[in-house]
């Protein structure tokens, strides 16, 4: 089958619009703010300016298997030098640490905060939007400074600790279109619940937000419910959760109380002797049954068939967690800065590009009628780095067309 072909099967024969477009998603203006916000404009016309860097580490997310100076070319991203050569590697280095982490943390959050919730906005359950949180960790080069930053598991097993630092991150998705919200970075030994302290204020009120059960934690989930109004969880009990029910709300649905434990209450002083909630258990054949537990009260408003079925909506969270670690990464050890700044620098451009790349599906989608996730995340980042290699200066010649299509 031709390279061509492949790509018809977007579904449908849908394809994210030409490269232009999807460079336009960021406007130029949101760049200068992050840039004169943090600090890190440029006031020197260097070889790379602040700006062109910007781009430069996007590339890096979407050309993976380019060398960084490479990079710099295809993008056409230096300004052009008196004897017309390019960016030296050494030039290319100095010029990410000039930029540093700070403007791209502010860009990936200025354009999730923009994106996420306006999709998110636009595809309610019964008028709540939609999201999900949930954890991972990646790995980053063997580095003495990265293990001192970031850490690693200790050792101990069978299989002893890890060969490389970790990073752990926060992600949290607008579940019906998987553009990232927000995202927390962190080292490896601060827990997901820590790193997500900010994240109950951030939700826009009339969200419903489905979590894994590691975040059950009475002191956040409260924290999330009283941050905003119509403010919503829905999250798995844990086996160890105490409930006793108060009143029936429909089969197998209970409005209930959770007695919390004496160490939770200890840490948390001002939580109730017990906290009201809202239970709904079922079976899935083959599997345990389960309880989850929610803010949404009204059974009538809320059913409890609907709970069930939405729950499972979270596992497009996961998928969106393997679409950035297999696919984006192409399943690499692919963060490349030996540096912690370098690493959460290069962690932020991935995470924006992944939002770019779904932005641009959302948009396709939008225009053929059908839902994001129908489009495939695969073909969409294959045709994407393709655009952007043979549309770019300088071009890509047609006799190295054949093996970058392997």
């Amino acid at each position: 089958m031709c390279f061509t072909q492949n790509f018809k099967d977007l579904t449908e024969g849908l394809v994210p619009a030409e490269f232009g477009r999807f460079r336009q998603h960021i406007d130029p203006e949101w760049i200068e703010e992050a840039l004169q916000a943090t600090g890190t404009a440029s006031v020197r016309r260097r070889r790379l300016p602040a700006d062109q860097v910007v781009w430069l580490v996007l590339g890096m997310a979407l050309m993976r298997n380019e060398a960084i100076d490479r990079v710099v070319a295809l993008l056409d991203l230096a300004l052009p030098s008196s004897d017309g050569g390019t960016a030296a590697k050494s030039g290319i280095a100095k010029a990410r640490q000039r930029l540093g982490e700070e403007p791209m943390e502010y860009l990936f959050a200025t354009t999730a905060d923009r994106w996420a919730h306006d999709s998110a906005a636009r595809r309610r359950w019964r008028g709540l939007s939609l999201y999900g949180i949930d954890g991972t960790t990646g790995r980053v080069p063997d580095s003495p400074e990265n293990w001192k930053a970031f850490g690693g598991q200790c050792g101990g097993g069978t299989r002893g600790g890890s060969g490389y630092p970790m990073i752990r991150a926060v992600l949290v998705l607008a579940l019906r279109s998987r553009l990232l919200a927000a995202a927390y970075l962190g080292d490896y030994g601060t827990g997901e619940t820590t790193l997500a302290e900010a994240f109950w204020n951030e939700l826009p009120d009339d969200s419903l937000t489905i979590e894994d059960r590691g975040f059950l934690c009475a002191d956040d989930l409260a924290a999330l419910v009283h941050s905003g109004v119509n403010k919503h969880y829905l999250i798995p009990a844990k086996s160890t959760t105490t409930i006793r029910r108060i009143r029936q709300l429909g089969p197998n649905d209970w409005l209930v109380e959770i007695e919390l434990s004496e160490q939770t209450r200890k840490k948390y002083p001002n939580l109730p002797i017990v906290w009201l909630a809202r239970a709904i258990t079922y079976k899935k054949k083959g599997f345990p049954s389960r309880t989850l537990l929610t803010s949404l009260g009204n059974a009538e408003r809320y059913p409890a068939q609907e709970l069930i079925e939405l729950y499972h909506e979270r596992w497009e969270l996961e998928v969106g967690n393997d679409e950035i670690k297999t696919h984006l990464l192409d399943r690499q050890e692919a963060i490349r800065s030996r540096t912690p700044d370098g690493v959460r620098q290069e962690m932020w451009g991935i995470l924006l590009a992944y939002n770019l790349v779904r932005l641009e599906m959302e948009r396709a989608a939008d225009e053929a009628g059908v839902e994001p996730n129908r489009i495939s995340f695969v073909n969409a980042v294959a045709l994407i780095r393709y655009c952007w290699l043979v549309s770019t200066t300088p071009p890509l010649a047609p006799g190295r067309i054949p093996e970058r299509l392997l």
